[in-house]
């Protein structure tokens, strides 16, 4: 039953990335960091060493490959450098927290991205 549930998001969660606007892919991105994130904080306190790696390495590979790797420095200029510079500096800090189980590293990346997915949810396209 919990394989039929996983294959029945997987195919809502393709859906909704095939019809989504540039804009809402970049959301989609923010949220599934934020929520990697959150697993990460809780494997960390319960102690769950696999768990705590596998949704840091989950995050990172989200903001390297996702974010980061979505910015245009051309059509961005300076923004896009800066922004740029704040993903390499995040994955910097969430692979400390993971070496170090240091949970205010961990912490201070969920509070970047939450800044940042505030502010792009903010500059939304209107319909």
């Amino acid at each position: 039953m919990k394989k039929s549930a996983a294959a029945y998001q997987q195919v809502g969660l393709d859906l909704r990335v095939e019809t989504a606007d540039p804009h809402t892919l970049i959301v989609m991105l923010f949220d599934g960091a934020t929520a990697a994130l959150a697993t990460a904080k809780y494997a960390m306190e319960s102690g769950n060493i696999a768990s705590k790696g596998a949704s840091i390495s989950k995050a990172i590979d989200i903001i390297s490959n996702g974010l980061d790797a979505s910015l245009d420095v051309e059509q961005g200029g300076e923004l896009a450098e800066r922004l740029s510079a704040l993903y390499d500096y995040m994955a910097s800090r969430l692979l400390w927290a993971n070496l170090k189980n240091d949970m205010s590293a961990l912490q201070e990346v969920q509070g970047l991205l939450s800044e940042l997915a505030d502010a792009w949810r903010q500059i939304a396209p209107k319909p």
